[in-house]
């Protein structure tokens, strides 16, 4: 079964074309807003990382420094007192309860043995003292930051020590604080103020990856795989990571100088584009209403555009009807192109009425009735072919011809053929074509006809020459066949067939009647007496 076959007109092209520019445009502008979006979201939580982690870490910068400065106070002092016990059990004393900086005071003499510790608790004075901590202050008698070790009361601890020296230069020992790193101490109270939600967290980890701080305590005193790459590790930056279970996150980080540790804040990647549907949906509702209002400018000036091309695509299938000239220029072509073709339609419409005229009486004629010959039909069906303009064939005969000139001569029968062809030539519309096709055989083209009309117009012309006058034979009538042809459905030869077939049933029924190609002579009759 064939399929008919899809016709577009321009408005309809216009519209797709403007509806898949805007839909491919809107779907442009969404997706680079989504990217830019995501981006600018990115960024912004990098940088707040970031920034939180550089200020974090100078806060604990300030913190060590400050604890430092009371420890070297406390150097200085128990440097000049001498081996004074009250005087050292007093400043650790003093270092643990003024300030909320250690969670215990130690003084520890030049071969290790406790002298002064608070809180006494701890029950370590007299205790002589060989941990790796101890050990790394006694030998290398500056100031340092352990990396995390367990005291000797077992708790999980980061010591800070300042060398004491007596006033001649002998080295004494050390004082020093314990941090906490799993109890309640200073860093947790300076790093326990980060907002956790989202999923965000905070690691404070040593040169070692070793966590030091955590909001989940279980992960304290672990070695961790390294956060961020050393190559791209700087004082403070930050950089998309992923942790072990492979989630991406946003890390912002900083370098802590004195104890050499670096503080990594962290947000999931995902949980910071949530925010990111959402200002789509915006986008969506702010441009969906706009394109809209762009979609119907576009119908609009999509219907300016081609309406004066359709009025004249529409008057191009019917430039033989009577007045097409006048309604072909009352067309308003209101910009080049239209204006363009419609000039070229007039004058090719003035060509086409004057090519005509001139193929009936330039192109080679029949010489007794000077209707066209079978050459000068030949001419003007190549047009019609080339112009593709569809046209109905009427095939004419004159009906007992034989008995004319067998009873009253030739000369009679060629007066005969002269009358008839006179006659058909009257009754023939300016862009109709008549052409003698042979002996008493004529073929009318009728440009532009579809079935009705060209059943009217035989019919009319067979009654006109029924009712012709024609000394000294009195009558005669016509039989006529009637075909219809349209470039699209059959080619040319096929529709001078149908006008034969058509003309012999007219002469098989009785002769002196018209029959249309696929109808009997009452349908003829009948399409006459309704539109005749």
């Amino acid at each position: 079964m064939r399929l008919p076959r899809l016709k577009l007109d321009l408005r309809t092209l216009i519209m797709l074309l403007a509806f898949a520019s805007i839909a491919i445009t809107l779907a442009n502008s969404l997706y680079a807003t989504r990217q830019v979006q995501r981006e600018v979201l990115i960024e912004n939580t990098l940088e707040s990382n970031r920034v939180y982690a550089t200020k974090l870490a100078s806060t604990t910068e300030m913190f060590f420094q400050l604890a430092e400065s009371q420890l070297a106070f406390s150097a200085k002092t128990l440097g000049q007192g001498g081996n004074d016990d009250a005087l050292m059990q007093r400043e650790v004393m003093r270092l643990r309860e003024q300030t909320n900086s250690f969670n215990s005071a130690v003084i520890v003499d030049a071969n290790g043995w406790v002298k002064a510790i608070s809180p006494d608790s701890l029950m370590l004075k007299g205790v002589h003292l060989t941990t790796p901590v101890t050990r790394q202050a006694l030998k290398e008698r500056k100031p340092l930051v352990s990396q995390p070790s367990l005291s000797v009361a077992n708790n999980l601890m980061v010591f800070v020590s300042y060398p004491i020296w007596s006033p001649n230069g002998v080295y004494l020992g050390f004082v020093g604080g314990t941090i906490y790193l799993k109890k309640k101490s200073i860093l947790n109270e300076l790093l326990g103020e980060q907002f956790y939600r989202d999923g965000s967290s905070l690691y404070v980890v040593d040169s070692g990856n070793r966590v030091l701080y955590h909001q989940n305590g279980t992960l304290i005193g672990q070695k961790i795989a390294p956060l961020i790459s050393d190559e791209m590790k700087q004082d403070n930056g930050s950089q998309q990571v992923s942790k072990q279970n492979g989630e991406p996150m946003l890390a912002g980080y900083a370098m802590v100088a004195t104890p050499g540790w670096m503080i990594v804040a962290m947000k999931p990647t995902p949980t910071t584009l949530t925010p990111l549907t959402s200002m789509m949906l915006q986008v969506v509702q702010r441009a969906v209403p706009l394109a809209l209002l762009t979609l119907a400018l576009a119908w609009l000036f999509a219907w300016l555009i081609a309406r004066p091309l359709g009025q004249l695509a529409d008057n191009a299938s019917q430039m033989d009807a009577p007045g097409a000239s006048t309604e072909i220029g009352a067309i308003r072509s209101w910009y080049y192109e239209a204006a363009q073709i419609k000039r070229a339609m007039l004058t090719g419409l003035g060509l086409l009425q004057d090519k005509i005229g001139r193929l009936k009486f330039e192109v080679q004629t029949d010489p007794m009735t000077s209707l066209l010959n079978r050459r000068g039909l030949h001419a003007v069906l190549e047009y019609f072919y080339a112009t593709r303009q569809p046209f109905a064939v009427l095939a004419l005969d004159i009906d007992h011809f034989k008995r004319v000139n067998d009873g009253w001569g030739h000369d009679v029968g060629d007066s005969v053929i002269k009358s008839v062809a006179q006659e058909l030539s009257k009754s023939s519309r300016q862009t109709d074509v008549v052409c003698r096709n042979g002996g008493e055989e004529f073929l009318m083209i009728l440009p532009g006809a579809d079935r009705e009309m060209a059943a009217v117009i035989a019919e009319r012309v067979r009654k006109k020459i029924e009712q012709l006058a024609l000394a000294p034979v009195g009558c005669v009538t016509l039989s006529i066949g009637v075909a219809l042809w349209n470039a699209d459905e059959m080619p040319l030869e096929q529709v001078f067939k149908q006008a034969d077939d058509a003309l012999y049933s007219a002469k098989h029924a009785g002769r002196n009647r018209v029959v249309v190609s696929g109808q009997w002579q009452e349908t003829a009759q009948e399409i006459y007496r309704q539109y005749g």
